[in-house]
Order: structure tokens, then C-alpha cells, then sequence
């Protein structure tokens, strides 16, 4: 199964509704924060294991780690939804706003007026790509950009049923399942 991954994109001096094919794509299906503190943002992305790469190695430092952060403008943003898959998210904070989007993201919810911090922005990205949050956390995650608020609750029962079907099998000491195909 492929790894949750994340890629933060600080583009000072660009806005969102800045011309561009990347940000028209990114507008489309978007989660726009609107009323966003961002100062701190690469420092708080890079206490959660965020490694910094530039607009060219963006792909090759996904490859490697859960969170890559870039800095750049329109440049970064394509790179940035090009080398996203379905299981990224991509995150753009620039000066009009924070934009969320792809893995997990509620598409249709526009922009979000809801007052966010750096620390709100970050602890959301954890929660989406399974990072691990430091005892000291204050912050609340986004809920208003996801689109399934119980994320975690349905990964958790989702894995609950798995070890229960695998541990019936176990207990009736029948591999039946497994035993049609050669990987058994």
C-alpha cells in the first residue's frame, strides 16, 4: 500500500488568484482558508520531520520522506501538483490565503472563513499523512477541509474488521483464503 505523503508549498508574494494552468487546477478542488495566520509555517513544517527541497527535487524527496517543504511561486505550485499522486496532500500558503488540497480534502468546500494558525495548519497536515504530533500540542485540526471529519475513526474500524477476519481464520486454523493463491 502506498505511504500517506504531504507537500507544503510557501509562496510568499504570490496569490492564489494569480493567472497560472497550476492554479486554476488547484482553485478547482481546493479548500481555501481565507483568514489564515501563517508566520512560522517552515519552521513548524520542518518540527514535524518536513524536509526542505527545491522546486526540481520535489518528486525525489517525496520518494524518501512523508513531507516535503518548497518555496517558490507558480513554479513551485505545478511542481508541487505534479509530482502529488491520490494519496498526497498539498498544501499552498500563500499571501491571500492557505489553500488544501488533494488526499483527504473536501473539494466543495470552497473558502473557509475560520480564524487558522500555523500550528492548526500543521497539525492537520500530521493528521492527514500519519505524522507523528508532539505531546505539547495545542493546536485543532482543520475540520472544515476535510472531507470526512472522523478520518481517523473510520481508518481505525477499518482495521479493527481486517484483525478480526484475520484472527477468525487463525482461530478456526483454516487458511482457505490464502490457500487459492500462490503468495500463501
Amino acid at each position: 500500500m502506498a505511504d500517506k505523503k504531504a507537500i507544503l508549498v510557501i509562496a510568499d508574494g504570490m496569490k492564489l488568484t494569480d493567472a497560472s494552468e497550476g492554479l486554476d487546477k488547484l482553485r478547482k478542488k481546493a479548500a481555501v482558508l481565507t483568514n489564515a495566520e501563517t508566520s512560522g509555517l517552515a519552521d513548524k513544517a520542518a518540527a514535524l520531520g518536513g524536509v526542505q527541497s527545491d522546486v526540481a527535487t520535489i518528486a525525489a524527496t517525496l520518494e524518501k520522506n512523508v513531507l516535503a517543504v518548497t518555496r517558490g511561486k507558480v513554479e513551485a505550485v505545478d511542481a508541487a501538483l505534479e509530482a502529488a499522486n491520490r494519496r498526497t496532500v498539498v498544501v499552498v500558503s500563500a499571501d491571500d490565503g492557505v489553500a488544501f488540497y488533494g488526499m483527504g480534502i473536501n473539494s466543495k468546500a470552497g473558502a473557509v472563513a475560520r480564524k487558522v494558525t500555523a500550528d492548526d495548519i500543521t497539525l492537520t497536515i500530521a493528521t492527514l499523512a500519519d505524522l507523528p504530533i508532539s505531546e505539547d500540542c495545542t493546536a485543532g485540526i482543520i475540520y472544515q477541509v476535510l472531507k470526512d471529519p472522523n478520518l481517523k475513526l473510520n481508518e481505525m474500524i477499518k482495521l479493527q474488521e481486517a484483525l478480526a477476519r484475520m484472527e477468525s481464520v487463525i482461530e478456526r486454523n483454516n487458511r482457505e483464503p490464502w490457500d487459492k493463491h500462490d503468495c500463501a
